[in-house]
């Protein structure tokens, strides 16, 4: 599960608590009391207590102990999830998504919509806990079964605190006390992170669940990256490990909405790239334009991206060469003309790195696609909800 804040009241989790134990049963590695007694080495009258006490709790549920004829079966245990949600908010520059997840992570439903970052929080952040409200009523749930919101921003984020440092993408979200603005609103906890580690946590967490070490490279309007290390999202001391986008590339001298020169996001994100194709007299204002053009075969626009790619792989060369992943993935708006970009990365990584590097390395365009942020964030609040510490000061009285 990802690592997350939990209540300072709370002491770390023995090695059998009653949270361990429900992470026991949440990752299949314990289905029976009898399994749970085997792993952990507790007494049978312990594990039952323990049980017995995440089933009264609501997080646990238990097979029926027979058949109709009284034949002897096993009693399954399994993650009650159907009265415990999350909502999963991913934000981009000019577009957001919501899903509403249940704790076992199945997805019940999801909305996509055109949001302008630029508006500041208040207006955007108004419009999704609308969201998320009217998201339980179509999913047929009280709003009481809401447990926690995960929300994924375009912007440098403190995790311990979820707010957003100096954004450049968003102007006005400086500091900005998200977690409480859903603390007032919807009642619930609310845990904030950049976009691009929910995408990676995402795409490692359902694709890659076997691969320990990845790169996620967003390349949307701004370009992002980020770092799963022996199956965890890295965040760095301060939460901006990944920050690719203001590498420099070269001796380019293109201005950077950072006050430096020559970034990669400034060569060849999706707001450059979009541009650079005006100046040709095409129409583009976004990432998603440029794509568009891609699709309907123009040429400048293909030859932009390929060229993109090739500037993204240049640096993600270095990235291989350091860290070794295992696999890359390449997702956001301009990931959707992927044959071109993910070509362009491709050249620059196999042609650049290390060949011991890339001996087995997979570089390949993201499968959870335009869902990835929002179900990432909403993993992100699933991992917070089932936390051994967390759940074990809720059976203690201490969480309600």
């Amino acid at each position: 599960m990802p690592s997350v804040p939990t209540p300072r009241s709370a002491a770390a989790p023995g090695p059998a608590s009653p949270g361990r134990i429900l992470a026991l049963i949440a990752e299949g590695a314990a289905e029976t009391r009898a399994d749970v007694a085997r792993v952990t080495g507790l007494a049978r009258s312990t594990v039952s207590q323990r049980i017995d006490a995440l089933i009264a709790h609501g997080l646990v549920e238990e097979g029926a102990p027979g058949d109709a004829s009284g034949a002897r079966t096993v009693r399954r245990l399994r993650l009650r999830s159907a009265d415990h949600l999350v909502a999963g908010v991913g934000l981009g520059a000019t577009h957001g998504r919501v899903s509403l997840l249940d704790i076992g992570g199945r997805e019940l439903v999801s909305r996509e919509s055109g949001i302008r970052i630029a508006e500041g929080p208040d207006a955007v952040l108004d419009r999704v806990a609308r969201t998320v409200l009217a998201l339980l009523d179509e999913a047929g749930r009280p709003r009481t079964a809401l447990r926690a919101v995960g929300v994924g921003v375009p912007g440098p984020v403190e995790f311990s605190t979820g707010r957003l440092v100096e954004p450049p993408l968003m102007p006005g979200w400086h500091q900005y006390p998200i977690p409480r603005f859903f603390a007032d609103r919807l009642g619930v906890c609310t845990l904030v992170d950049n976009d691009v580690n929910m995408m990676a946590l995402a795409e490692q967490r359902r694709v890659f669940p076997r691969v320990g070490h990845l790169l996620f490279i967003k390349v949307g309007t701004g370009i992002g990256c980020g770092v799963v290390a022996d199956g965890r999202l890295h965040r760095g001391a301060q939460g901006t490990a990944g920050d690719i986008g203001h590498i420099r590339v070269g001796v380019d001298e293109t201005p950077c909405r950072c006050g430096n020169l020559g970034c990669l996001e400034a060569v060849a994100g999706g707001a450059s790239l979009a541009r650079r194709l005006s100046a040709l007299g095409l129409r583009a204002a976004s990432a998603t334009d440029v794509a568009g053009l891609v699709k309907s075969g123009d040429h400048a626009a293909i030859r932009l991206v390929r060229e993109a790619g090739r500037c993204v792989g240049d640096v993600l060369a270095g990235l291989v060469n350091f860290f070794n992943p295992e696999a890359v993935v390449v997702g956001g708006a301009l990931a959707a003309v992927h044959d071109q970009l993910v070509a362009g990365v491709r050249e620059a990584v196999y042609g650049r790195s290390h060949p011991l590097a890339t001996q087995h390395l997979i570089i390949e365009p993201s499968r959870t696609s335009r869902s990835a942020a929002a179900l990432g964030a909403g993993l992100l609040a699933t991992g917070h909800v089932l936390s051994p510490a967390r759940v074990d000061t809720a059976l203690a009285g201490a969480v309600p």
